[in-house]
């Protein structure tokens, strides 16, 4: 707090805990030297291809949602199986995840995000030659290798070429992808797709030509003399150092509860993402108008994407919190509805807290009591690998349960229970955070 005389040297004469603190290959450093420099027109096209690829990741993710029914007559499975294979790619995205990383640092962004929409492709063109559910659930989970090669490339990428306010605009652009990726799977599939190709597999087969088309685009954009220049810039990280830094963590109760809550924010929002056109069916909606009711909270979302975690300060978090957890109980208690106005209701406010939820979770993350402003990059990498348990456990539960049951009904009050958990969780951690636990094993 003391002013530096005036001819003190700039920088700090001593290495702060927050540099000392080793982070993992997620993590998006400041690009000192990039900020300073005058802003490359070229980066927008740069954003442009990051943009395609995350689209990518969105048509595959949901590419399988609206044709379901399809598959498991075809190959002979049921609920239960599919719901297996719909929650595999997560499963390899969890263990894929860090080491993943760790190589695209080595091997830089450009070539990294070329391999994921590689992986991406092959993964459906494998999903529509498959001839069984296990050949199946190989070919999903094959996505997973894909996967986190655009989920740490995008914002790294998005480091080396924009700088401040530009920055936060541009990682706002490209998260509109899997968004519109998913949008656009749900409404072309039965309307366009399958009528023009002949079959579920030939649908499959024309998302995988996107997808590889994306990656040839960015391929070519990464040629260009200024990306091959700014590849690379994020370096490695020890893998020790990482390690005990992640064991500190994970000690702190406000972020054990928050990654409890993670787990149940993608246990709605990948278990619903996958089954709802399914669930829509069930209610007697034709194929072509399930998928465009499906749509609905993807559409919402996007608007919700855009203007809730703007509200989100630190005093509002908790409250904001509260009332997604509180729209996203309703909305699964509304799914039980036959087609109306009541499930149109159910579907916005779905779409209200599908879209929020991850962002505001992540935020009370970062923030959380004990977590330092060095390891937020850190907290932000577990958060996702912890996360996707829970988007395993949602498409897989449902699966299980409905084919058990007999319908969604129970599958739908089970998604209703995850919703009290997380509240009963946002409790716990209110009373942390306003000081009701004291002892240092609850900090």
């Amino acid at each position: 707090s003391t002013p530096l005389p005036r001819h003190a040297p700039t920088h700090p004469p001593n290495i702060t805990e927050a540099m000392r603190v080793p982070l993992p290959a997620c993590y998006v450093p400041p690009m000192n030297g990039s900020d300073t420099a005058p802003p490359h027109p070229y980066r927008w096209v740069a954003l442009l291809g990051v943009w395609l690829i995350y689209f990518s990741f969105g048509l595959c993710i949901a590419s399988m949602a609206p044709i379901v029914t399809e598959i498991a007559a075809d190959l002979d499975t049921d609920k239960g199986a599919m719901g297996g294979v719909l929650g595999a790619w997560q499963l390899t995205y969890i263990a894929a995840a860090l080491p993943l990383g760790a190589v695209m640092d080595r091997t830089g962004v450009a070539l990294g995000l070329v391999v994921s929409a590689t992986v991406m492709a092959l993964s459906m063109v494998l999903r529509g030659l498959a001839g069984d559910a296990t050949m199946l659930f190989a070919a999903v989970a094959l996505f997973g290798l894909g996967g986190p090669l655009i989920s740490i490339g995008a914002p790294k990428l998005i480091a080396l070429w924009f700088t401040g306010a530009s920055r936060g605009m541009a990682m706002g652009i490209y998260m509109t992808g899997p968004t519109l990726g998913g949008i656009t799977v749900l409404w072309l599939t039965h309307s366009v797709l399958i009528p023009v190709t002949g079959s579920w597999r030939g649908a499959l087969f024309a998302v995988a030509g996107f997808v590889f088309a994306s990656g040839l685009v960015w391929w070519l954009i990464s040629r260009h003399p200024e990306a091959r220049a700014r590849d690379g810039k994020v370096g490695g990280l020890s893998k020790a150092g990482s390690l005990a830094a992640l064991m500190e963590l994970s000690r702190l109760r406000t972020v054990q509860i928050v990654l409890m809550m993670a787990i149940g924010i993608f246990m709605l929002n990948h278990g619903l993402n996958n089954w709802l056109p399914e669930i829509l069916r069930a209610k007697g909606m034709s194929p072509v108008e399930a998928s465009l009711w499906a749509s609905i909270p993807t559409i919402v979302g996007v608007a919700g994407a855009l203007t809730i975690p703007r509200f989100a300060t630190p005093e509002r978090r908790v409250a904001i919190m509260l009332g997604l957890f509180m729209a996203v109980g309703i909305a699964t208690l509304l799914l039980h509805l036959n087609p109306g106005a009541g499930l149109a209701t159910g579907l916005i406010l779905q779409g209200i807290a599908r879209s929020s939820m991850m962002t505001v979770a992540i935020l009370l993350l970062m923030e959380a009591p004990g977590v330092p402003a060095g390891r937020a990059g850190m907290a932000g990498g577990m958060f996702f690998t912890v996360a996707e348990i829970g988007g395993v456990m949602g498409p897989l539960s449902i699966g299980v349960i409905a084919q058990a049951s007999g319908g969604f009904e129970m599958p739908l009050w089970m998604l209703s229970g995850v919703a009290l958990v997380l509240l009963g969780l946002l409790g716990w951690l209110y009373r942390i955070e306003k000081g009701f636990a004291h002892t240092p094993e609850t900090r």
